[in-house]
């Protein structure tokens, strides 16, 4: 008991602290959460082939994070967005399988027919991917707040989900998808409105147009109807109906995620001699994501909200390849061998975007890829506008992850959050206060190529590797060049304790 008192004191004093975030306040936010995209890719980190002027923007007009993290692949980074975990605790990796719903469609085509059966498989799952009852989600804090909350794009957590899923993690308004499969594809024949399925013009595959992986399909190819038209058009009519009411954004864009599919190659690269076409088509994805927040962007500056909204820019995970190059190597095979044909390796010889032949460089040299958890896996671009508030060009060295975003949503909002989160508000650094508190260490669970990671915050970073351990010293060797656990067995041991605690942890927010 007394420790819940001092708990509840300690947020009492801590929000008082940020009284210019009072309830008259309450700024609107929107979460741009980019899927697959690597530092390298944005003309802010020196991308060549094309520029991304209003994603840079938001650096250039708020703060960058220069040492923040996602996790190996999506539905992890889902996880521990959405709940304030990290992702290696016992039953994060229990996710609601996918591919169902792709299935259904090319199985039952009358209407009838596929809700049965898409009735009786949903019920037959709930059961078995219930949410726990005390469970709180990153927009149940906006909900407390009274804030309208709206997901766009892909599905939460997991691969499948359904309306009174969505709804429970705390969406008052959706528009995307329930199947992870189908969310790979940019053709669907329909989205899911709100509960109900909205048909999508023209599109007919129940793939939702899926490329191959080589990506070299001609230019529009796929179906008829875009889906991030869809969403896009989506979200600027919410900001229209809801500029009078305080409101939280979350857009999960499938953009870059392969394969490559476009309706139409963007002037700034169709004619560029260096690339393939799936290269070109891939660059061509980034731009329409660039557009987009260029759109959301003009949008509020338009309704009078620039001022009052915070924007937040991410990406889930790091880089991952999904064109064809010249030398017609295919992205899998770019993650095991180097340019010039030795193959990779995670010590001395590791993959990385400058040697690999990924001619745009998207993860800025770092090591490896999307599903690893060196660098170039889990390193993720952060960005954070907030006109008035945050100082524009600054630059932050506070460790940071995707977990983090529920406390610092709700010390912005006021609120506070279940004991037991791993989640630290950042609040501080966003305005430039002192009084930032810091995590010792963030955790990130493994894949399918490394077993997970831990990095502190004196720049030290433990990997897991599938029969050992390395340790490298990011504040020298950023680049993960040099493996130092024969140079600091002591360290190297505290930090496997703590790695072996954390890895399948009971959760205790529940």
């Amino acid at each position: 008991m007394k420790s819940s008192i001092i708990f509840k004191l300690a947020v009492f004093v801590y929000l008082c602290t940020f009284s210019l975030l009072s309830a008259q306040d309450k700024p609107n936010i929107i979460l741009i959460y980019a899927d697959d995209l690597g530092k390298g890719m944005l003309s802010h980190y020196g991308q060549k082939h094309l520029s991304t002027p209003h994603i840079d923007s938001i650096a250039q007009e708020g703060i960058e994070f220069k040492r923040y993290y996602g996790s190996t692949f999506c539905a992890p980074a889902r996880y521990t967005l959405l709940t304030g975990m990290h992702d290696g605790h016992k039953g994060a990796g229990s996710h609601t399988p996918g591919g169902f719903i792709k299935k259904l469609d090319a199985k039952h085509p009358k209407e009838n027919d596929w809700q049965q059966a898409y009735d009786a498989y949903i019920n037959s799952r709930k059961k078995e991917v219930s949410i726990p009852p005390h469970e709180v989600f990153l927009a149940n804090i906006a909900q407390q707040a009274g804030y309208k909350t709206a997901q766009f794009g892909k599905l939460d957590i997991g691969f499948l989900t359904w309306n009174e899923r969505v709804q429970r993690l705390g969406w008052d308004y959706h528009l995307g998808f329930y199947d992870h499969g189908r969310a790979h594809g940019f053709y669907p024949m329909y989205l899911w409105k709100n509960g109900k399925k909205t048909p999508l013009k023209g599109n007919t595959n129940p793939s939702a147009g899926k490329a191959s992986e080589r990506g070299n399909e001609p230019v529009g190819s796929h179906g008829t109807t875009y889906s991030q038209d869809i969403f896009i058009d989506g979200m600027l009519s919410f900001i229209r109906e809801n500029k009078n009411d305080p409101f939280f954004l979350y857009h999960s864009t499938q953009l870059p995620h392969g394969p490559v599919a476009v309706n139409a190659l963007h002037p700034e690269v169709a004619n560029n001699n260096e690339l393939t076409l799936s290269e070109k088509k891939y660059a061509s994805m980034i731009k329409i994501l660039d557009h987009h927040v260029g759109l959301i962007l003009k949008e509020l500056k338009e309704q009078g909200l620039e001022e009052n909204t915070i924007i937040f820019f991410t990406s889930d995970n790091g880089h991952e390849t999904y064109y064809e190059n010249k030398n017609k190597l295919l992205p899998k095979r770019t993650k095991t061998q180097l340019a010039d044909g030795t193959p990779a390796n995670y010590t001395d010889k590791k993959w990385r975007s400058n040697n690999g032949g990924d001619i745009f460089n998207g993860a800025a040299g770092m090591a490896n890829l999307k599903w690893s958890n060196f660098e170039g896996g889990v390193h993720c671009p952060m960005f954070v506008k907030w006109p008035g508030k945050i100082k524009a060009g600054g630059q932050t060295e506070h460790l940071a992850c995707h977990y983090d975003f529920m406390a610092s949503m709700a010390a912005i909002l006021g609120q506070s959050i279940p004991k037991g989160k791993n989640s630290l508000s950042y609040l501080p650094v966003l305005l430039g206060g002192k009084n930032q508190q810091k995590h010792d260490w963030i955790f990130i669970n493994g894949s399918k190529r490394t077993y997970g990671t831990l990095i502190t915050k004196d720049h030290w970073k433990l990997i897991k590797l599938k029969d050992s351990f390395q340790l490298y010293s990011l504040k020298d060797d950023f680049l993960e060049e040099k493996n130092v656990a024969d140079q600091h067995p002591e360290l190297l041991k505290k930090l496997i304790t703590i790695f072996n605690q954390q890895k399948d942890k009971e959760r205790t927010d529940l």
